[in-house]
């Protein structure tokens, strides 16, 4: 595998992912991704009957790239099968496919990936010998692989109710996606965090208690205020619990980024601001006012339709952050510990440079080196590493082959497709498309995906590393987010992106956290200085250096 040049696996169109990775992906994690991605993919398409058949992941000069395959592109898919999978496409909304799949994640499948993580969870990595750690290695790997899976298995129907209500309504009432999105504001809890009910919990308990605020409130170090805290006698369980709940969880997509735990004073700043304004469930007033202004705008013979689709993309809305969540998000965090024990004993022998390179070496490369047996160089990791943490997103061509081909105009599609692809194309526009805009060095533009203005600090973050610098009240200026991002939230004042779009992470964390969004900007963390004083607009999508 070849991290220097850009060489392509075919003569098809490739498209640099910009959403996910903002840097190469680790060489652990590759195999694991290009293995799970697709696969995933490909069952969540065919549950819906989509005609984009599957997503092709490949790692080209270390970064990820896909292609996406139409169904029956490749000349296998005879004219029978062709005509099931549209009338699949047509029965997934008649039967609401989301409802059953929403049914069966509750029941079967969040509870099991909940006990597979804890199952791993529950192994000390620093406890075992060589031997075993080599296995806990692989087997982290073949969990995150299941992991990568499972998110994208559900992919499909955590987008359709909400693709499908965004095309139908747009047209409908001329509203943008973003007035409309607001609607479903309050509908996906796990979107304002991961462990909140543990974070409000503690946030109760330290109010509650003269000695846990002396010990939140300490000028020392972050690690000594979060031990003073989990043996405090009155807030001490809360504080476990939280810390349990957080500090194996990835704060990115790749075992290359730290978990939460290695953040401890983005921990302790986020439950100093959990403290000083606690939840007070004042409800959505704002979007009961919208909801009526937009309803007035629908013609009254699509209003049944209207609310019809609006009450099932509120209810698969949650889908969206959670099937990520309780995936990928907390098997990477664990195969990071397994590595960085890993790391240490090789670093120490002297088969490492670092700990931290781990993540720059496979399963059985890291497996072969615990038993003593031929691996990679030092050198070699060394390099790998070097590749990946000295590159961005900015350095990889935007595309490899030939331009992509337009899709068939939807007159040509049989109209048993057609209400499938208009929710597929509204859910990807609004997904990955960004504006084209006009910048300067002091106004930027994007897209507003939450109301409010907000004046603050703007803090940089190139890589999840930088969320121990966030401090509260600051202005989130980075490239992209992910799900997992949000254990920051309530430092923040706002959030600017240069990607993504109304149903990026970014756009529904702003909007369930309630503060000004701003995503799509193209460049906002090239233009704007960390610690430049800027002001965010949530009504015109516009960020103003103030200074």
């Amino acid at each position: 595998m070849d991290d220097e040049t850009f060489n392509p696996p075919n003569d098809g169109t490739w498209e640099l992912d910009t959403t996910h990775m903002s840097r190469p992906i680790s060489w652990f994690a590759r195999s694991a991704l290009v293995s799970g991605m697709p696969r995933g993919f490909a069952q969540g398409l065919a549950r819906y009957g989509l005609l984009l058949g599957r997503y092709e992941v490949a790692v080209i000069g270390g970064f990820m790239y896909a292609q996406p395959v139409p169904f029956g592109a490749d000349g296998t898919a005879s004219p029978e099968q062709m005509q099931a999978r549209i009338a699949t496409s047509a029965r997934a909304f008649t039967e609401r496919f989301w409802r059953e799949d929403l049914d069966h994640w509750d029941e079967v499948v969040k509870p099991g990936a909940v006990a597979a993580h804890q199952d791993l969870q529950a192994v000390d990595p620093a406890s075992l010998s060589d031997g075993e750690l080599a296995e806990h290695v692989v087997r982290c790997r073949d969990h995150l692989e299941a992991m990568f899976e499972l998110h994208h298995r559900y992919s499909a129907p955590s987008l359709m109710a909400t693709g499908d209500f965004l095309a139908a309504a747009m047209a409908w009432t001329g509203a943008t996606a973003g007035e409309l999105m607001g609607l479903l504001r309050g509908t996906s809890a796990i979107s304002t965090g991961f462990a909140t009910t543990e974070l409000d919990a503690l946030a109760d308990a330290v109010a509650a208690s003269d000695s846990a605020r002396t010990a939140l409130a300490s000028s020392g170090d972050a690690e000594a205020v979060l031990s003073a805290l989990t043996v405090d006698p009155d807030a001490g369980p809360a504080a476990q619990a939280y810390l349990d709940a957080v500090r194996n969880r990835s704060i990115g997509y790749d075992v290359g980024e730290p978990s939460a735990g290695e953040l401890p004073a983005m921990l302790v700043g986020a439950i100093r601001a959990a403290v000083a304004s606690r939840k007070s469930g004042t409800g959505n007033a704002e979007g009961d006012v919208a909801l009526t202004r937009i309803r007035a705008r629908v013609p009254a013979e699509h209003l049944a339709d209207f609310d019809d689709r609006l009450h099932e993309a509120r209810l698969a809305n949650r889908l969206r952050d959670e099937r990520a969540t309780y995936s990928d998000g907390w098997a990477v965090g664990l195969a990071r510990r397994a590595l960085l024990e890993a790391g240490r004993r090789l670093a120490a022998r002297g088969d490492l440079a670092d700990p931290v390179q781990a993540v720059d070496a496979d399963a059985a490369e890291l497996a072969a080196l615990l038993r003593g047996e031929p691996g990679p160089s030092a050198d070699t990791v060394a390099r790998r590493s070097w590749l990946r943490t000295s590159r961005t997103v900015d350095d990889a061509p935007p595309l490899l082959g030939p331009p992509p081909v337009p899709p068939p105009p939807l007159e040509a599609l049989p109209e048993p497709a057609r209400r499938a692809t208009l929710a597929v194309n509204a859910a990807l526009m609004n997904l990955f498309g960004v504006p084209d805009t006009s910048n300067s060095a002091t106004v930027i533009h994007g897209l507003a995906v939450n109301t409010g203005v907000y004046e603050g600090p703007a803090r940089l973050v190139a890589d999840s590393a930088d969320f121990d610098r966030v401090q509260r009240g600051d202005v989130l200026v980075t490239r992209m987010t992910s799900p997992y991002f949000t254990v920051v939230l309530p430092l923040l004042g706002a959030i600017v992106t240069d990607r993504g779009g109304q149903l990026s992470h970014a756009a529904i964390v702003a909007r369930e956290y309630g503060i000004p969004g701003i995503v799509g900007t193209r460049d906002a963390t090239r233009l704007i200085p960390d610690g430049a004083r800027v002001r965010v607009d949530g009504k015109t999508g516009e960020v103003r250096l103030l200074g």
